[in-house]
């Protein structure tokens, strides 16, 4: 296949690698940086830049840009991309992403389906992108009612050579429901737990458990504060569970309650019993 990233950054670059070291297929890419775009020639993660040339040619084109450039990339190049291509974005929000796309796809006859890897690192750019992020991850899609059962095939042969161990598939809502909780409260904890004054004095003092619980802090200012507001209901929601729960624990240890903080920790562990590694 004839493969357009757009985006060449720690998910538009791994991908380009992955497929690159992994697959016969051709691989075209964009970034709005031309380092980005010499390492990336220089690496051999693209075969060339992907232009107007290059775009009616892509029978997969992969955005892995941020939520509203996405969209506005899409409306851009629409009327470019192959009636016969299939365009997947790669962003970490689905609602806002797919109902700005969906019609632009329609107008214009090409396939659309909306997509996030389950993979990451706390640091970004095209330099921390590895040809094995994907390796053993989950790759959701988010199909709709246009959606053919030849499409999901094309895809899953296609996610599956590149690393992916399995596809997910769910509705926009429900990703974006369920990723407040597994993603994005996740990364606003460690965000808050690092500004106690203890941090920076904490040397040696901390383990395994400071690690765990600081290493999501290190992100990207600008791009998450886009995806916390495109998912700000679901997120404000988690963080009210999650803020309830807290309260439970500071009750019970101002009252000294030794049997209520236990059934809180006990609770907590079957719980993560029951819930898994993943």
């Amino acid at each position: 296949m004839q493969i357009g990233i757009v985006g060449l950054g720690l998910i538009g670059g791994s991908m380009a690698k992955s497929i690159k070291n992994r697959t016969s297929h051709t691989v075209w890419g964009t970034d709005l940086d031309q380092e980005t775009m010499t390492l990336a020639r220089i690496c051999g993660a693209i075969d060339g830049p992907l232009d107007g040339e290059k775009l009616p040619q892509c029978d997969l084109v992969l955005v892995a840009i941020r939520p509203q450039a996405a969209a506005d990339w899409v409306r851009e190049h629409g009327a470019q991309i192959g009636k016969s291509a299939i365009l997947v974005d790669l962003c970490g929000v689905k609602r806002v992403v797919v109902e700005q796309i969906a019609p632009i796809a329609e107008e214009h006859g090409f396939a659309y389906i909306g997509g996030h890897p389950m993979a990451g690192r706390e640091r970004g750019g095209f330099t921390s992108s590895t040809d094995d992020l994907y390796v053993g991850a989950s790759m959701i899609l988010t199909p709709d009612k246009r959606t053919d059962m030849k499409l999901l095939e094309t895809l899953q042969t296609f996610f599956l050579d590149v690393g992916f161990a399995k596809l997910t598939f769910s509705q926009p809502e429900e990703h974006d429901r369920i990723i407040a909780f597994t993603s994005q409260l996740a990364h606003i904890v460690s965000s808050a737990y690092v500004k106690s004054p203890e941090a920076q004095r904490r040397r040696g003092f901390s383990a395994g458990s400071f690690r765990d619980m600081t290493r999501v802090a290190r992100l990207d200012e600008d791009m998450w504060t886009e995806l916390f507001l495109d998912d700000a209901d679901y997120l404000t929601h988690e963080l009210e569970v999650l803020i309830g729960h807290l309260e439970e624990y500071r009750s019970a240890l101002k009252e000294r309650d030794a049997s209520r903080l236990h059934d809180l920790l006990k609770e907590g562990r079957e719980l993560k019993a029951t819930a898994g590694g993943n």
